[in-house]
Formats: structure tokens, C-alpha cells, sequence
């Protein structure tokens, strides 16, 4: 069996047999690799132009609502991958941190989306005014770059590497092309292939090289942009190749580290920091089998503690069980392959030329499970070295396996200078339950690592542990780690970006940047802004309102109201020597005062003020001065509707308080929650009498079963289960999925087609009931016209559903118009 190549749209063998690759426990052959006759350039080129067009012109929302979509189809699938996880020689929880942590990648930076804009590209940072008049101005933003990302991955983990990379690359609006460890390729082969089977991510969009990859570089240009994690030795070879150089490519390198663990001089013997610190070193140093590149290499002790923390470690490997990581009772698995059983050796024996082996040998390992023998299995293995100051070897020689060695230290600093003698690591933890060493620790040796846990009693129950990257995190490290950056939040997804200063006038740039940039020309609002729907508003859409007079009795009223009797409100006799000339209005109080003048009273679009913000108040307002108030859209951001409500946007308006000279006086941005319009067909009882009345014998659905009376007979069935005339059911929704099947009646998404009601016959249209279609019309009419009236006479009553359990006449109206719409487009009844 060949490992397939996802590329240029089609699942492609390359040329030839190809390299062999094996399963790790059993040392079975799994398949081959062969990449012979695959034209690198073609697949960048593939990549850039259909996959990037298609993505940079999504909006941030809908490309991270792609990225949860697919989140959600592979977490439903995940236990097809622990079966093949474990050829690999992880465990299950070894499993657990590659499969659902990178499925759980792709989730958190889909949450992203909603710190971006609406549309396909980032306005970053605030205006900055170039001119003394306003007049002249610039802003940043970001654009998705044209080119591909090229992902060149460890094999360490096959899906965890991929997607926390895709999953930022996606966001940002760019392809991407994979190109996993050839020897665990065949996991990350799987995941693919169900990725490309979902269908959500647009053709292109992926690609995956299953082998070897030497001259993808070749075809690199100026808009790509490369992430390799493995070695520092190949990493650099890669990021010096002239043709990233010639063409400025990006290039961000994960490299070995040589990470560490200090124990605080407060955790002795017996404290809880003691027992987390032995715990957390047992866990990264068998995890994975050793086998990540955030694992603990260097165990950093109070001198007095060596011994200890020898005993007590070595207690705890003991308890580690070594075998076919398909077995519960196995907690440590094997090596990828015997090369690198071979290559960990190699390393120790290098370290330990001058430190001291007091845990482990190099036999071969004990282990459980039949055909293991033939496995890349390995000991733990533990050394000392007493002169950490003086022998480098173990501050430069990095064994990737279940490898770690213990050194001692006198005072903070010292641990702080041993710490980074590892010349940058992608993490740093320190155990301690005194914050002022903690403090100390941190502060000094932030400049050498990436990430720095402080791990204690207090934080240990929620804490992700020393060697869990988070996707909202940097995660990446400087120096002898590689000097990148993976991940980081917004700030991953930006590596992907291509920032410009865009100089203009501010109402040239509002119109380039979607947001209202201040002294930007007004766009008078026909109406009330607050009548428009989400959809229909946009930026610079304004009102200016009438004029409200402060008067003394306002700012005494508000001060009795809230309790806010600050002198400048209340004490005119203490205004000597002050900022203050008279009484002066509280500035929430004007701020209270700007929505009285602002807000429309109906009800409408707005369904809620969602919160204020960059609120300040620029002078003072004092009685008997009068403002008026310049509501202006600045930005809308769409939000996911939860639950049972109906959907909606954010509307952030800039409110400007002027007083009569036209001189501001405060600004604020507050917060609307603002509803969608409705994508379906208003539907009441006059349109559905025109709707149906094209209705005749002959006229065919597009879909389903149902004749036209047939549907008519349905819909009149429902309106007569609304008002309670049919209620001899029972609901057909299992208790603990109603409250989801519930959320659906609120969402603006169509009903599905050819759903299987209930109630009726999959196989088969109800037998008729009315003489002909002519009575079925007027029977619908008939019992909507009850409809109504029951529930005029009855608002407060609910009635049963087969589906969606009790409802009330609000779900009962959002219900019908999605069933009549879905209905009418059935037999194209709808414009």
C-alpha cells in the first residue's frame, strides 16, 4: 500500500516503490512512501491560486465558522485515528495530546473570529492623525498573503503538528501545503483524507506530501511562507537555502530544546510543590516516550535535594510500564523507529561522558504485549551531573527520548544562569509555592525561553502542565530553539498577514478600512439608524440629534440617584483652586444624557445595548450649558447567535457630545446588539392565500414525495397541532436533545430537504384527505384563521410539538415561517 499525495485536487501516488515505513511496536510493514514524479512547483502554484482565491476572499467569520465546522466533523471521527496512533508507539493519552489536541487547536482559533472584522482582511491598532487639521491620516491593516503556506512537520506529532499550523494559515486567509515526517505520514494521510471528505474546506486549500520533499524549496516565492519543526541542524540548512533568501520567504523554525525544570529552594521533601515537581518530570519524561520537543531535559534541584529528588524520581519510573501502547495497563510506548532507538543512545552516551547514569541502562527494554519484540522500545533514562557549571555537554546534547538529567544549584541565580545555558528552550517550568522566588525566576530567565509555567498547589489541578503548547500562546522559543513563533492567538494568525500603512484622508479610509475613521464626512441616516437591521448598516451612517439644556436640578437629581456626590457635583463652595468654575454634570451623567437624546424608543432591530467603550470626557459640562449628540456607525462585527435567540450582530456606534459652539465634549463607543435580517419570505395569511392559489393538480415538487395537496394537507395538519386541536401525540425528541432541536426554530438556516417528519411515512405520501385540492386550500386558510385566534384568545398557552416539545405562539410564528418558506420553495410558489 502506497501513502497518498493530496495534490492539485486529486489523491496522486508518486513513482516507484518507495520507502518502506513500520509500524513501531511490532516492526510490521505499514506501506510505502515514494514521492518520485510530483512537480513541486504545479502544487504551489495549485495552492496560491485556486486555494488562496478562494480563501482570501471569505471573511474572517466565515472562515473561522469553516474551521469550527470541520473541528466538530473530526472530533466525531477521532477514534478511527487512535487505532492508527498507535502504530506510531504512543498511547492512548499519548494519542489524546496529538488527536484532540490538535482538534482542539482548530476550535480555539476559530473562537478568533470574533476579534476580527466582518470581512476578509484586519484593521489593526488605532488612526493615527498625520496633520494638525485632521484632514490627513493613517491606519494599518493586514491582508492575507498571495502565496502558500509550506508546512514541513516533525514526526513526533502527525495531526497535532499539522493543524496547529493549518488552523492559523486558514484563519488568515491562506492555503496550505503539508508535508509530515515521512515515517508516522501515514496519520497525518488519515486525517486528510477525512478532512478532504468533509468537503467544508475549499479546494485547495490543503495539501499533503506524504515522503520526501528536498527541492519544494526551489519553487518557493516573496508571498510563501515556510514553518519547519525538527532539528536545528536541517532547520537551518532550510532557512539558509538561497532561494528563501533570494526571495525574503518567511521562515519560521521550531528546533530541539533543551528545556528545563527548576525546583524551588521552598519545595522540600513532604511539601505539595515536591510531589508535583517528581509527578511532572515523570510525565515529560515518558509521554510521548520522551518524544516532544516541549519534554523536560534538564531537572534543575536545590543541591540539598539531589538525592532526594533521585529516590523519589527513580520510585516513579519504576511504576512505568513499557509495551503495546493498545494496553491500559502500558503507560509508556516506544520510540518512532530504531534509527532513532539508536540515535537517543547515541545522545546519552554523549551526555553522560561526564554526568552520571543512576537511573536505566541501554538494554533492551522489558516490555508487555505480544509481537513487541521486534518494537523501538527504551528504557527511561536518568543522570546526574554534579558540575553543571562547568560540563556544557548537557546544556547542548539533546537525547529525544525518555531522557533527562538532574543538576544541582545553590541560589536562584544560579538556577537562572543554568536555566539558560541551554542557549534558548521553548519552555521553562518552575515548581514553587514562593512567589518572590518565583518572581525572580521568571523575570531573569524570560529572555531564554518561550513559555515559563510556575507550577504550585494552587494551580495544579487546572494547570496544562509543563509540555502542553496552547494555541492562544506563543509557542516557540528563542535562540537554540529556532527563534520562531507558532500559534500566539491573533498573533499567530498575523504571521500569515501582510501589514500596510494606508495615509489618506479619513473618510477615504473609512471607506478602505469598513471603519469610521474620526473626522470622516457623515453619511446622513434617511431614518433612524436604529431601524436598520445589522445587514444594512454600515460604516459613517449618522444622526445628529436635537439639543437637551443642563440644568442644576439634572446634576442634583443624578447625584441623589447613583450616590455620587463628589464635590464638583454638589459642593459649589469647595470649587476654589479646582479645574471647576461652577456645579459641574457628572460625565455619566452626560454620557446617561447623550442616550436619552440618541436611542429610539420603538421597538425594533436593536435588541439590547451590548456595553461601552474608549469612553472620555474631554471638558466640563456645567448647568445651564446645552449639547447635542452625533451618533455615527463606526464598525458592525458579527457574533454567533446561542441558544434560543434570534441571530444578530454587534453595532459599535462613536458617539460625539458637542455643546453649542460645536466644541466636543466627550466621546464614547458604545455597543448594540443589532438583529439580522430574516432570510425568508415574509409569510402571513394574505401572501400564503396568493402563494397557494398558483397551486393546481399537475404542478410537481422539486423534491420529496408530496403532491401538491399532499402538502397542503401537511401544512394544515401543523397549524391545527399550534392551536391545540391535535395534540394526540407524543414528542418524538428524546428529552436530552430538545433543547438543541430547539435552538434550529431560531437560527436563520433553511430547513433540510427531505427530512423524515415524525409523524410521517418515510416511504410512502399520506393518503388524502380532502375531496380535492380546492377544499385542501381552504382548509389551510381555515386553520390559520384558528391559529390566530386561538392564540389571541390563549397568548400565554403552549402547545405540543412532535419535534421541538411544548412551544409558544413566538416559536410557533418563527416555526411556520421556515416550514411555509421550505414548503413553498418546494413547488416554487416564492419570487
Amino acid at each position: 500500500m502506497k501513502i497518498g499525495n493530496y495534490i492539485s485536487g486529486k489523491w496522486t501516488d508518486g513513482l516507484g516503490e518507495g520507502s518502506a515505513l513500520y509500524d513501531s511496536v511490532n516492526g510490521e510493514i505499514i506501506g510505502h512512501t515514494t514521492t518520485e514524479g510530483l512537480d513541486f512547483g504545479e502544487i504551489l502554484h495549485f495552492g496560491r491560486t485556486i486555494g488562496g482565491q478562494k480563501l482570501r476572499k471569505m471573511t474572517f467569520q466565515e472562515r473561522g465558522n469553516m474551521i469550527k465546522n470541520l473541528a466538530l466533523y473530526l472530533t466525531k471521527r477521532k477514534e478511527q485515528f487512535y487505532e492508527i496512533s498507535y502504530k506510531t508507539g504512543a498511547t492512548r493519552v499519548d494519542s489524546w495530546i496529538d488527536i484532540e489536541g490538535g482538534f482542539g487547536n482548530l476550535f480555539a482559533n476559530a473562537s478568533l473570529r470574533k476579534l476580527f472584522p466582518n470581512q476578509p482582511f484586519d484593521v489593526e491598532g488605532d488612526p493615527i492623525d498625520l496633520s494638525k487639521g485632521g484632514r490627513f491620516m493613517a491606519h494599518h491593516i493586514l491582508v492575507p498573503k498571495t502565496g502558500v503556506a509550506i508546512h514541513i512537520n516533525a514526526f513526533n506529532f502527525p495531526i497535532w503538528g499539522m493543524l496547529e499550523k493549518c488552523a492559523v494559515n486558514w484563519m488568515a486567509g491562506m492555503p496550505a501545503v503539508v508535508k509530515p515526517a515521512t515515517a508516522t505520514s501515514y496519520l497525518t494521510e488519515a486525517v486528510v483524507k477525512s478532512i478532504i471528505e468533509s468537503g467544508i474546506l475549499p479546494e485547495g486549500a490543503l495539501q499533503l506530501i506524504s515522503g520526501s520533499a528536498n527541492t519544494i524549496l526551489d519553487h518557493v516565492e516573496s508571498q510563501d511562507v515556510v514553518t519547519f519543526t525538527g532539528s536545528a541542524a536541517v532547520g537551518q540548512m532550510l532557512k539558509s537555502h538561497k532561494r528563501i533568501i533570494q526571495e525574503s520567504v518567511p521562515f519560521n523554525l521550531e528546533a530541539d530544546s533543551l528545556n528545563c525544570s527548576v525546583l524551588g529552594k521552598d519545595a522540600v521533601v513532604g511539601t505539595p510543590e515536591f510531589n508535583l515537581f517528581i509527578s511532572q518530570a515523570r510525565s515529560e519524561i515518558t509521554v510521548k516516550c520522551g518524544q516532544k520537543c516541549t519534554a523536560i531535559r534538564r531537572l534543575v534541584v536545590p543541591a540539598n535535594l539531589v538525592e532526594d529528588v533521585q529516590i523519589a524520581l527513580g520510585k516513579a519510573l519504576d511504576k512505568v510500564t513499557i509495551g503495546d501502547p493498545r494496553l491500559k495497563e502500558v503507560r509508556m510506548g516506544s520510540l518512532v523507529n530504531h534509527k532513532q532507538v539508536e540515535e537517543v543512545y547515541e545522545r546519552a552516551r554523549e551526555i553522560g561522558k561526564t554526568a552520571e547514569l543512576v537511573y536505566g541502562n541501554y538494554d533492551k527494554a522489558q516490555t508487555i504485549g505480544e509481537n513487541t519484540d521486534k518494537g523501538a522500545f527504551i528504557k527511561p533514562m536518568l543522570f546526574v551531573e554534579h558540575e553543571p557549571f562547568k560540563n556544557t555537554l548537557v546544556h547542548e546534547t539533546e537525547a529525544f527520548g525518555p531522557v533527562a538529567t538532574i543538576m544541582p544549584y545553590d541560589t536562584t541565580e544560579d538556577a537562572v544562569t543554568i536555566a539558560n545555558m541551554g542557549k534558548g528552550s521553548l519552555v521553562s517550568s518552575i515548581v514553587t509555592n514562593d512567589d518572590n522566588i518565583a518572581r525572580e525566576y521568571v523575570i531573569n530567565a524570560a529572555s531564554h525561553h518561550g513559555r515559563i509555567l510556575v507550577l504550585n498547589r494552587e494551580n495544579a489541578k487546572q494547570s496544562t502542565g509543563h509540555g502542553s503548547p496552547l494555541p492562544l500562546l506563543v509557542h516557540g522559543g528563542p535562540g537554540r530553539a529556532g527563534g520562531g513563533e507558532e500559534m500566539g492567538g491573533v498573533r499567530g494568525i498575523k504571521h500569515f498577514m501582510q501589514r500596510c500603512a494606508v495615509q489618506g484622508s479619513p473618510t477615504t479610509l473609512t471607506e478602505i478600512t469598513g471603519i469610521y475613521q474620526p473626522n470622516s464626512k457623515y453619511k446622513e441616516a434617511p431614518q433612524h439608524p436604529f431601524k436598520y437591521y445589522w445587514d444594512d448598516i454600515e460604516a459613517g451612517m449618522s444622526l445628529k440629534t436635537h439639543k437637551r439644556t443642563i440644568t442644576d436640578t439634572d446634576i442634583i437629581n443624578f447625584a441623589n440617584l447613583t450616590w455620587d456626590h463628589f464635590y464638583a457635583h454638589t459642593d459649589v463652595t469647595s470649587l476654589q483652586g479646582s479645574i471647576f468654575e461652577k456645579r459641574t454634570a457628572h460625565g455619566y451623567f452626560i454620557l446617561a444624557a447623550a442616550a436619552g437624546l440618541f436611542v429610539y424608543p420603538n421597538k425594533g432591530p436593536v435588541v439590547a445595548n451590548y456595553g461601552l467603550e474608549d469612553c472620555r470626557f474631554l471638558r466640563p459640562i456645567y448647568d445651564n450649558d446645552t449639547v447635542y449628540v452625533r451618533l455615527t456607525c463606526k464598525q458592525k462585527v458579527d457574533r454567533d447567535s446561542r441558544g434560543e435567540e434570534t441571530p444578530s450582530g454587534i453595532v459599535k456606534w462613536f458617539v460625539e457630545v458637542f455643546d453649542v459652539k460645536d466644541e466636543l465634549v466627550a466621546v464614547a463607543t458604545i455597543l448594540t446588539m443589532v438583529s439580522k435580517k430574516s432570510p425568508f419570505a415574509e409569510i402571513n395569511a394574505e401572501t400564503i392565500e396568493n402563494h397557494i392559489s398558483k397551486l393546481t393538480d399537475s404542478t410537481v415538487a422539486n423534491w420529496g414525495m408530496m403532491s401538491a395537496q399532499n402538502m397542503l394537507e401537511h401544512l394544515e395538519s401543523s397549524y391545527r397541532m399550534a392551536s391545540g386541536e391535535i395534540q394526540n401525540f407524543e414528542i418524538a425528541t428524546p428529552e436530552e436533545h430538545l433543547e438543541i432541536y430547539r435552538e434550529t426554530i431560531f437560527n436563520h438556516n433553511p430547513m433540510p430537504l427531505n427530512h423524515k417528519h415524525p409523524l410521517m411515512n418515510p416511504d410512502a405520501p399520506a393518503e388524502l384527505i380532502h375531496a380535492d385540492l380546492a377544499t385542501a386550500k381552504n382548509k389551510l386558510l381555515e386553520a390559520i384563521e384558528q391559529y390566530e385566534a386561538f392564540f389571541k384568545e390563549n397568548p400565554e398557552t403552549r402547545t405540543k410539538n412532535s419535534v421541538f416539545g411544548m412551544m409558544n405562539k413566538y416559536e410557533w410564528d418563527l416555526l411556520n415561517t421556515k416550514h411555509l418558506n421550505h414548503h413553498f420553495k418546494q413547488f416554487e410558489l416564492l419570487d
